[in-house]
């Protein structure tokens, strides 16, 4: 099982310390530590994550490592359980511990782990597409968010699929202030949303969103759903034939595996902005793909951006580390402030040292009867906006 996997990853840590070969010595390895969900209802997305911390490890081992020692994983299931979090970020942070943690994919597991290591002087990635707003010296994020996801979105929605939007989000943070989000790009656009329904994490009766749309008769739909327990969404929505007249856009189907999941008569034609899929061609992704595939064979129909969001956050770190000569905590923020960009499998991510969040390109795509997607639309560069006209963290 994955967390008595982490026990023994742990052990191992602590009989390597206990040796005589600590993280200061310089051949031995540095020690690094992850939290995510891979069992409970959040493991849809903490699965593919953990798959690609493995991955982002291993790739960045084989190159050489950091500062020419390998690194050594600490990793901990939180079972989608914050007293988790907090349990294992408290762990990780103790002194000697490790020189980066990254995980958390809820909001909420994002600022149990955050606290932390605030208090602390942790160094935290968070790799997980969210709200935005989060302005912090000790936190980086790859994850995209609204203003970069739902900017290029929303005005390519109103052009080609109409301008009555009704919006079905989670009952979070991530959920109602990217509902938000969606109103005021889509005042921009000369669109307005006609109603919102929040739906909690642990649901999956959508009965009453669909007599409400049903009502509404809107020409898009915006869901902002999370878990696996929202993929009962599109399942309703396609039984009661809603399909055939409303079209589904949205900035998280995909990331938990929902094209493969579902059937093609559930998801075909839903429209999504990210960060990665996987039909984007470049030699970086590529790679990335031929690695991922040669590790994981068919247990991967298809890669999700959760994924890539991971892999992104570990090489960003590791390029940060070697750039600064240091793990000195103050030197890797300095590195990672200095507008450090790594090739990624979704092309150039570059930090922003103003906000520590990433600029890089977001695409939208529509989902196909393969369980795959076609690209539409790739847009390139894109900032995370909303965030670096507040924050100046440098």
């Amino acid at each position: 099982m994955a967390f008595a996997l982490s026990l023994v990853l742990l052990t191992s840590a602590c009989e390597a310390n206990s040796s005589g070969e600590t993280r200061s010595e310089p051949k031995g390895p540095i020690a690094v530590g992850s939290i995510l969900d891979l069992t409970g209802p959040l493991s849809v997305y903490g699965k593919a994550k953990m798959d690609a911390t493995y991955l982002a490890i291993n790739d960045i081992n084989a190159h050489g490592g950091v500062l020419g020692r390998p690194l050594m994983l600490i990793s901990y299931d939180a079972q989608s359980d914050n007293a988790r979090y907090t349990q294992y970020a408290n762990k990780l942070t103790l002194p000697n511990q490790v020189s980066v943690i990254m995980g958390g994919i809820t909001s909420a597991s994002r600022e149990t782990i955050r606290s932390i290591v605030d208090r602390t002087n942790a160094l935290y990635f968070y790799n997980t597409l969210y709200e935005g707003g989060v302005c912090d010296k000790n936190v980086f994020t790859t994850g995209p968010v609204p203003s970069q996801q739902l900017a290029p979105l929303i005005p390519y929605v109103a052009k080609n699929f109409g301008k009555k939007i009704y919006i079905v989000a989670a009952d979070d943070d991530f959920g109602r202030i990217s509902t938000d989000r969606v109103e005021e790009y889509a005042a921009k656009s000369g669109a307005w949303v006609t109603g919102a329904d929040f739906v909690p994490l642990e649901s999956s009766d959508f009965g009453t969103v669909i007599n409400s749309l049903q009502a509404a008769k809107p020409d898009v739909v915006i869901s902002l759903l999370v878990g696996a327990n929202h993929s009962a969404f599109y399942r309703n929505f396609a039984a009661a034939g809603l399909n055939k007249s409303m079209k589904v856009v949205s900035t998280t189907f995909g990331g938990g595996s929902e094209n493969i999941v579902l059937a093609p008569r559930e998801s075909k034609g839903t429209t999504v902005a990210h960060l990665y899929f996987q039909e984007l061609e470049s030699p970086a992704n590529t790679a990335f793909l031929r690695a991922w595939h040669a590790e994981y064979g068919k247990n991967y129909p298809y890669v999700p951006e959760t994924a890539v969001n991971e892999w992104n956050g570990w090489h960003l770190w590791a390029a940060a580390v070697n750039k600064a000569g240091s793990l000195d905590r103050d030197k890797v923020i300095a590195a990672l402030e200095s507008g450090l960009s790594i090739d990624a499998p979704n092309g150039t991510v570059t930090m922003n040292g103003r906000s520590h969040q990433v600029t890089q390109s977001i695409t939208i795509a529509e989902a196909n009867d393969k369980h795959g997607f076609d690209v539409l639309r790739t847009v390139p560069d894109v900032p995370p906006a909303y965030e670096n006209s507040f924050c100046d963290l440098k």
